[in-house]
């Protein structure tokens, strides 16, 4: 049985109808086609499934779609705004933080996470961020110089 489901994904309103059963990852990936969210482990290991719900970075394969009911869920495809690239995506890009990009859309929600509650992380404090994402491909030191000049730039642009 469907039970109906209002949220809002990438600052649009959303309504639509899910099992009890499906995860917030389930229903981005299978019912509203946003497959830049990752399906990796499937049980809240790998990170790759990362998003934001109300601005806090969650793995979505461990959220049932009915308690993100009234919730505001940014996805990697959310981020752009004006058809620019968020400053970590670019960042990733300027910085070789992308490798076979897998992972990436689940580090990137991890940084962009970290900065809205830490404008100013320590190199420390990225890599606590990023501990839940696996990555096979890097050895995360271009993932973390990227987040750490994503921070740089998104400061230097508020000044």
């Amino acid at each position: 049985m469907k039970h109906p489901l209002s949220l809002t994904i990438n600052d649009e309103p959303r309504e639509l109808l899910v099992e009890a059963y499906d995860s917030l990852l389930d229903m981005l990936r299978d019912d509203l086609q946003l497959t830049g969210t990752k399906k990796g482990c499937d049980e809240g290991d790998c990170g790759a499934c990362t998003v934001l719900m109300n601005g806090k970075t969650v793995t979505s394969c461990m959220v049932l779609a009915l308690d993100a009911r009234d919730q505001e869920i940014t996805t990697v495809e959310g981020l752009m705004q004006n058809n620019r690239l968020h400053p970590v995506q670019d960042a990733f890009v300027q910085y070789g933080g992308v490798q076979c990009g897998f992972c990436t859309p689940g580090l990137i929600m991890s940084g962009v996470g970290l900065l809205l509650e830490n404008p100013n992380p320590t190199e420390e404090d990225v890599r606590y961020a990023i501990g839940g994402n696996l990555c096979r491909c890097t050895g995360y030191a271009k993932v973390v110089q990227a987040i750490l000049k994503a921070a740089e730039t998104m400061r230097e642009a508020h000044v």
